[in-house]
């Protein structure tokens, strides 16, 4: 029998204009959707395998150019435009205004400290003795454990092993690097084939599961912000008195104040951040240059530190522990995505630290910005200028 309500599908060749059309016609008998615009769009669906499933057409999402930002990296050097993918009026304006600053202050220092992508799996044991014992023989076994797991990738590199004992059970971190990949799959393969050579010549009998969510996949957690999960990027800045004074009307004394009391908001609502807004710089260029839009969640945490120099100058730093970026593989190479990382100089092999450094320089952009805009009283008003399209 058929099923009248299963989206139609085409096992030889579903990723084609006429299956889209035809799942969209579907789509308007069962709901009354005409999905006009969803249906309009220019990119071949030959190019979207491996990337979605039961391809309708497209969600376009308004592109806006925030900058130039000048960058002076030990990847990115140079002056960069950036593009934000966003539907919140002011906010590109924002971050061009921060990286306005950025400029006038000689530009912003970046580095990427490391780099690692993790899945932890779960060994049962019958006891905490077994469990115990098991750890030592992983670490004895290190090198051929890494054999087992390196064999499933050319780029995914294991460089060590976090345990943990609970109960009977030891938990296991697997850290990678994956070059310029974000990973997850690449990991979670290789240690598939470590745990299964682990199973196979542990000298006793052990069972495991390949995540026992101490990777902390797609979730924010405190262990990132320790052991970096991704890019750990720093960003900072020594912001001169004078130009803060002039571009944004902030006394720099005024602003140390300000952000003592925002760390200690963020610290009593157990926030995963403490500065203004990390989240907004990062999805709007996790959209706009084909991110996993998921990882936002875990890239966002980090660190806004402070200083007031004797000479009343104001040092500035954020630093992401958890920045999971590609520029190769994923969305990455789809067109506009493409275009977008191509605009950074970050499309492809050998950018992904690059453009670590031009997400982190953002997000101090636009820290900049708005912690300045609330002092001064802008931020409201911005917003009801800029940031209405409605009657």
């Amino acid at each position: 029998m058929v099923d009248e309500n299963r989206i139609p599908r085409n096992s030889m060749d579903d990723h084609s204009n006429e299956m889209a059309q035809k799942r969209r016609e579907f789509l308007t008998e069962k709901t009354g959707s005409p999905l006009k615009y969803t249906g309009d769009y220019t990119i071949d669906p030959a190019v979207l395998p491996g990337n979605v499933e039961n391809f309708i057409g497209i969600v376009q999402m308004p592109v806006g150019v925030a900058g130039p930002v000048q960058i002076n990296g030990e990847h990115a050097n140079g002056l960069f435009y950036v593009p934000l993918a966003t539907t919140e009026g002011t906010l590109v304006a924002s971050y061009s205004r921060g990286m306005r600053v950025i400029n006038e202050c000689g530009g912003v220092k970046t580095t990427v400290v490391e780099g690692f992508m993790q899945r932890a799996p779960a060994f049962i044991f019958e006891d905490a003795r077994q469990a115990r014992e098991f750890g030592q023989w992983v670490d004895d076994n290190l090198d051929k454990i890494r054999a087992a797991a390196e064999s499933t990738t050319s780029i995914g590199k294991l460089t060590h092993i976090h345990q943990w004992s609970v109960s009977k059970t030891r938990y296991l971190r697997f850290n990678y690097t994956t070059g310029d990949a974000a990973g997850q799959n690449m990991v979670g393969k290789a240690t598939l084939a470590a745990c299964e050579w682990i199973k196979a010549n542990y000298p006793s009998a052990c069972e495991y599961l390949l995540s026992g969510n101490m990777d902390t996949d797609k979730k924010h957690s405190h262990l990132n912000m320790l052991h970096s999960r991704g890019k750990r990027v720093i960003a900072e800045i020594v912001l001169k008195k004078d130009v803060l004074a002039k571009i944004m009307k902030v006394d720099t004394k005024l602003l140390a104040r300000a952000t003592v009391l925002a760390n200690t908001g963020a610290l009593m609502a157990g926030a995963a951040y403490n500065g203004p807004h990390s989240a907004n710089g990062i999805a709007s260029l996790f959209i706009a240059t084909g991110q996993d839009e998921a990882n936002v969640v875990e890239s966002h945490a980090g660190l806004l530190s402070h200083e007031l120099l004797p000479n009343g100058d104001f040092y500035l730093s954020v630093t992401l522990p958890s920045l999971i970026v590609a520029t190769y593989g994923g969305g990455t190479g789809l067109p506009t995505q493409k275009e977008c990382l191509e605009m950074l100089g970050c499309y492809g092999k050998g950018k992904a630290n690059k453009f670590a450094e031009i997400v982190a320089a953002t997000v101090l952009a636009g820290d900049i910005s708005l912690a300045c805009a609330v002092i001064a009283g802008h931020w409201v008003s911005s917003h009801d200028k800029m940031g209405r399209n409605r009657p």
